[in-house]
């Protein structure tokens, strides 16, 4: 079956979406605006706690960046006819998450400038080097992809997609497994510090890339015919198998810490489990991030609950990072550390965070930026959406 390209309707995003992009890009544009030209900005970070949600971002998006390249090269190697059309919106999806992750970061970073040292003097013993030098080729690779045009099918092109294919999806495996082996390596947190990250994050990747997938292929993809159905059926496949994973580690991951109730892990599993922010563990991440998703994929298997559920799926698995990240700060990593010094702000070194509305604000506007760069590839790049045909073949 061969595979032919037409573009998305003009109006392929909803009125009230257009709307919410409008009010989203003047609320969060703000917001970057004052990161780019103001250093002395409202965060809720201090002293002891650095990080907050622009780095459980930057491990969302890039994380979803890395799982959409995966399942396009999988659908690449596979030559599944089901699969081949999502290749191209992958590809998209990938590129412009990149771009949201890394704004993410850069917005955490303070001296944004400081960001090009790496290049000039990096040190390839630390692990932050070598991610940065991938993101570099992998924003690369992404970008010649979806600036290249389809061509007809020639002679030994199959062996040529098959081995890219291959070296496609284990660059994008590399790139998802970074920034859990960048905090895996972080030895002086216990909480990060275990070789299982690495695979919790291609794992998490992975499944975020088929959940918004789904989402996509059940409400922007344009018309509504039997390939459609049987790319949401497959999906809906893969998502089921997937979520049924992770909540297989989530529960290893929390359980066997907590069997015995000993060690610094225990404390920092009750916080999340029954600390003040309990529900973002039980509401978002267990609630509407697995156990909803699985209901609606194994009870209704129509597109639109397929679709339903991969949306939450995509958007409740930042619940998971941000569970990751702000928990393995908010204890001292020192007995008694927390009352060493006296700090200008609450006499003591404080270890609570709670992000402001200016941090809020920023990611509101990444959301927009991710939001314009799919709208205008979707647009102007070549052969986005893909549909089945019997006349004409093309190169993906």
């Amino acid at each position: 079956m061969s595979i032919a390209t037409t573009t998305p309707k003009s109006n392929q995003l909803p009125f009230i979406l257009k709307i919410l992009w409008v009010a989203m890009a003047v609320v969060g544009g703000w917001g970057l605006f004052q990161i780019f030209t103001n250093t002395s900005n409202p965060v809720g970070f201090s002293s002891s706690i650095p990080w907050g949600v622009w780095v459980a971002a930057y491990m969302y998006f890039c994380g979803l960046s890395a799982g959409a390249f995966f399942l396009a090269a999988w659908a690449r190697f596979t030559k599944n006819a089901m699969l081949l059309p999502i290749v191209r919106p992958c590809v998209l999806l990938a590129f412009t998450s990149l771009i949201m992750g890394l704004l993410s970061i850069i917005s955490d970073l303070g001296h944004i400038e400081r960001a090009f040292s790496v290049f000039f003097r990096p040190q390839f013993h630390s692990v932050m080097a070598w991610l940065v030098w991938f993101y570099t080729a992998y924003f690369v690779v992404l970008a010649m992809l979806l600036v290249r045009k389809s061509s007809p099918t020639a002679a030994g092109s199959a062996e040529k997609c098959s081995c890219a294919a291959v070296s496609g999806g284990i660059f994008a495996l590399v790139i998802a497994a970074g920034p859990g082996l960048l905090l895996s390596t972080l030895i002086a947190r216990e909480y990060w510090h275990t070789a299982l990250y690495p695979l919790f994050f291609m794992l998490g990747g992975i499944t975020t890339a088929v959940g918004c997938v789904a989402a996509m292929a059940a409400w922007l993809w344009p018309g509504s015919d039997a390939m459609r159905n049987n790319l949401l059926g497959k999906l809906r496949t893969y998502l089921i198998a997937l979520v049924c994973m992770e909540l297989l580690f989530t529960l290893a991951e929390y359980l066997t810490p907590l069997w015995y109730g000993i060690g610094k892990d225990t404390a920092l599993m009750q916080y999340v489990l029954f600390g003040p922010y309990w529900y973002v563990f039980w509401v978002f991440q267990v609630f509407l991030g697995i156990l909803l998703p699985l209901a609606l994929l194994i009870y209704k298997k129509t597109p639109m609950s397929t679709g339903l559920a991969g949306a939450l799926v995509a958007l409740m698995f930042f619940a998971v990072r941000v569970n990751l990240v702000v928990p393995g700060l908010v204890t001292p990593p020192l007995q008694g550390m927390d009352m060493a010094y006296t700090d200008p702000v609450g006499n003591s070194l404080s270890y609570l965070y709670v992000p402001t509305w200016f941090e809020w604000q920023v990611l509101i506007g990444i959301i927009a930026v991710g939001m314009a760069v799919w709208h205008l590839g979707c647009k102007f790049l070549p052969a986005i959406f893909p549909h089945f045909s019997k006349t004409d073949e093309v190169n993906i």
